[in-house]
């Protein structure tokens, strides 16, 4: 069995939720209109042979009809009546599927400018984001959208997958003058690792199997890559943070005095004996215990939901945040972010909402938008007023309530959060906490607005 070292030294078999948490890569999918990522999805599933045999059937008999001698591979993915009649992607697909080395979750992304709000949903999670690029077309305007937006979510590993190298007969030149242009853009907004990929969804190579007719090229298929690639799980350097979901008393005879408090760890570990800090009241105390699976346990980390109790009977409650006293965010009422915005309806200044961070929901109110970002050219549009559906800006926001929060760069999890329409709970905007690669210049604060004034 797989064995690791967890940061306290210790090194026995990992159990099943472990080497789920280490072997598993959520990745997403982005690029332009007809850059063919949905057939690199496709193409993907059928030679790594995750595609159930009534799948393939009926993507072939849905081909058949459409008058195209061989299956379209897309089809596999484009899963909406609307989208196979267009030939395009509208919302996020996500697949799963696993190989012998590695178990996927991937969210295959729309091209289209309209839908930028379902690629930052879809790369929200992932730990790499593939870039298509039509190697006839090279980077174009949306292909530096797509890599903005990845520096944005922090997304640390990007793929460039230069598509179509069969119709530019599989010339080298191409792939490295694509390559050099996107690895440049990439760099400077701040994209810790790319890697390039030539290859040709449609023929298959270098996709899963090596290309016979691209031997210039010496790095790893696309499938090796995201077999092979470090996903990061460093508990060492992590934040701790244990989001409370729910308060656990039984008040029967056997636990009469029993009282837990229920959640998934977002990041980090937690081990029994250590001094935590309940937030946002401030209340100290240790833990006495952890119950994992209802077993105890001495150490629990990222992603396992736990049971924690403490040796204090402090009040404790369902949004709260236990963190390492050592180690505790401030709290704040003044939140500035950078935000997508994903609903219909306009995001304005003095909007009231509610704010969803972890397991907390408190009301909230708009009181600047700085900057609206144009990724086209990473300009930035000072004062607004509003942000219309995907539109990418600054925010600044005040809370009821002090929150927890971290930077969106030290946690995606709890640096995270979105706004929500508090008449008919549509969720308006997604957003990160703190500075964005392209910060704004600071804004005088104004005049607090009438209502929901804190």
């Amino acid at each position: 069995m797989t064995s690791t070292t967890e940061p306290s030294g210790r090194t026995e078999p990992l159990s099943v939720e472990e080497l789920s948490a280490t072997t598993l890569l959520r990745f997403a999918t982005a690029g332009s209109v007809d850059d063919g990522k949905s057939t690199l999805v496709g193409r993907l599933l059928h030679d790594s042979k995750s595609v159930l045999t009534d799948q393939l059937e009926a993507v072939e008999h849905a081909s058949r009809n459409r008058g195209q001698e061989t299956p379209d591979l897309a089809l596999l993915t484009d899963g909406l009546r609307a989208e196979r009649e267009q030939g395009i992607t509208i919302d996020v697909a996500y697949r799963y599927f696993a190989t012998a080395r590695r178990r996927f979750i991937l969210a295959d992304t729309p091209g289209h400018v309209q839908y930028t709000r379902n690629m930052v949903t879809g790369a929200s999670t992932a730990e790499l984001t593939v870039v298509l690029v039509d190697a006839r077309n090279g980077v174009v305007e949306q292909t530096r959208r797509h890599a903005a937006i990845a520096a944005l979510l922090r997304v640390p590993h990007v793929v460039l997958a230069v598509n179509k190298m069969d119709l530019v007969d599989y010339r080298e030149p191409v792939f490295a003058a694509i390559a050099e242009e996107f690895t440049a853009y990439a760099s400077e907004l701040g994209v810790p690792e790319i890697t390039a990929i030539p290859i040709s969804a449609l023929a298959g190579d270098n996709v899963v199997d090596p290309s016979a007719n691209m031997d210039w090229y010496g790095g790893p298929t696309f499938l090796e890559h995201l077999e092979t690639l470090p996903v990061s799980h460093d508990l060492a350097t992590c934040h701790a943070r244990l989001p409370v979901q729910y308060v656990i008393r039984p008040q029967t005879a056997e636990h009469p005095d029993y009282r837990g408090y229920a959640g998934q760890i977002a990041a980090g570990a937690f081990r029994v004996g250590e001094q935590v800090t309940v937030l946002p009241s401030g209340r100290t105390s240790r833990i006495a215990s952890i119950d994992l699976l209802g077993e105890p346990v001495d150490v629990a980390w990222t992603t396992q939901s736990v049971t924690v109790l403490l040796e204090d009977d402090i009040d404790v409650s369902r949004g709260d945040l236990i963190v390492p006293t050592q180690d505790a965010p401030a709290t704040t009422q003044d939140i500035e972010a950078t935000v997508c915005h994903v609903a219909d309806a306009p995001l304005t200044v003095g909007h009231r909402v509610l704010l969803k961070h972890g397991t907390r929901t408190v009301k909230a109110l708009v009181k600047d938008i700085p900057s609206r970002l144009t990724l086209d050219d990473l300009s930035l549009h000072p004062h607004p007023g509003h942000l219309v559906a995907n539109d990418i800006g600054r925010v600044k926001i005040r809370t009821a309530e002090p929150l927890p929060v971290d930077s969106y760069a030290d946690s995606r999890r709890t640096g995270s959060f979105i706004l929500i329409d508090p008449a008919d709970g549509t969720t308006l905007t997604a957003g990160m906490v703190g500075e964005s690669f392209a910060s704004p210049e600071p804004v005088k604060a104004e005049a607090d607005d009438d209502g929901w004034d804190f």
